[in-house]
């Protein structure tokens, strides 16, 4: 792929991201926090899995300043069920990493994403009878 001289590369920005159509310009992607492609793949992971259980429908990704948010609908006209949240500046302290309910009730705060999204990885289990 060949990139122009005003062109980003999206390998090449902080967190693997890549720009959002929002984005001003070069210099305004490269101040966005954004998720890696391991941190995405395992998100969208629990998304698929919570689909095809007729749990979740929708979804929405927004990459700003200080924060990246993963938001997960139940219908797309509806407030947002959870908020999967990456904020750098947590990293030292609490975590980066935070699932946010639709009340704003923080559920679990972390280091671990995979730990993080515990809380809301409802493994589907056979009912017996």
């Amino acid at each position: 792929m060949a990139f122009g001289s005003g062109d980003i590369d999206p390998s090449q920005l902080p967190g693997g991201g890549v720009p959002t159509r929002n984005s001003a310009g070069p210099a305004n992607a490269l101040n966005q926090v954004t998720f890696n492609r391991r941190e995405l793949r395992r998100i969208l992971d629990l998304y698929g899995r919570m689909v095809a259980a007729g749990e979740w429908r929708d979804y929405a990704i927004d990459f700003l300043k200080d924060r990246a948010v993963f938001s997960v609908f139940r219908r797309s006209s509806e407030v947002p069920l959870y908020r999967i949240e990456k904020n750098p500046k947590l990293e030292q302290r609490q975590g980066a990493y935070s699932v946010i309910s639709a009340t704003g009730l923080i559920m679990r705060r972390g280091h671990e994403l995979d730990r993080v999204l515990r809380v809301i990885d409802k493994q589907l289990s056979v009912v017996g009878n």
